[in-house]
């Protein structure tokens, strides 16, 4: 069976309100294989400030998720502080080799997270967590302190970044970029076998600017 990669850090909402549209992704006949990658890293590497950092839209950004969640019938909470440091998920979801059991770690990330307000950055949560989804906490926190843990992340991360991610959540299939939550569409048109016209974007891409912002 074909796979996706959904690239994602518990840091961002949208990640959340995508963890739940995996079930009609993979009804429609390709396996979800869970990345964790580190968002602030492909910040710095594209020269960009996250939603959160931007006062007008820390604000207009958070009303979006808290209408999106409720049209889907979900509940917002929000974790007790935003931005908050996701690194001791992301390692951990790394040291989980098996793919359904880091998407169940994923997905119980997101509700806990977003919808029970828990801070996941607190090892004690995380630890449950785990349990929570058949998983060895504390063995899992062990591995995440590990140098080649980390490495591991820091690696998936720069092969994104390479790959020309610059957020999350972000899914690729068969080499194409497909990013945020409201793209998931978009994505199910693409594997049922849409494409656009390549030549035509590209011919595009190719004209020339006709003005430039100052700095």
């Amino acid at each position: 069976m074909e796979q996706l990669t959904f690239y994602f850090d518990p840091i961002s909402p949208f990640f959340w309100l995508a963890t739940k549209q995996i079930p009609r992704i993979e009804a429609a006949g390709v396996q979800v294989v869970m990345q964790p990658v580190l968002f602030a890293a492909m910040l710095n590497a594209h020269g960009l400030v996250g939603p959160a950092e931007v006062p007008a839209k820390r604000e207009l950004t958070f009303r979006d998720v808290m209408r999106l969640a409720d049209a889907q019938g979900l509940n917002f909470v929000g974790p007790p502080g935003h931005p908050f440091n996701p690194l001791l998920v992301l390692r951990m979801a790394i040291a989980i080799p098996q793919r359904e059991a880091r998407i169940r770690f994923a997905v119980a990330v997101a509700e806990a997270t977003w919808e029970k307000g828990l801070d996941v950055s607190n090892p004690d949560v995380m630890r449950e967590i785990a349990l929570q989804c058949d998983l060895d906490g504390e063995a899992l926190l062990q591995a995440a302190a590990q140098p080649e843990i980390k490495q591991a992340l820091n690696a998936a991360t720069e092969q994104a970044i390479a790959a020309g991610l610059f957020g999350v959540p972000s899914f690729v299939y068969q080499g194409e970029l497909f990013w945020g939550a409201d793209r998931i569409d978009s994505l199910l048109r693409r594997i049922a076998g849409h494409r656009i016209d390549e030549a035509r974007l590209q011919d595009f891409l190719a004209r020339p600017p006709l003005a430039q912002r100052k700095a």
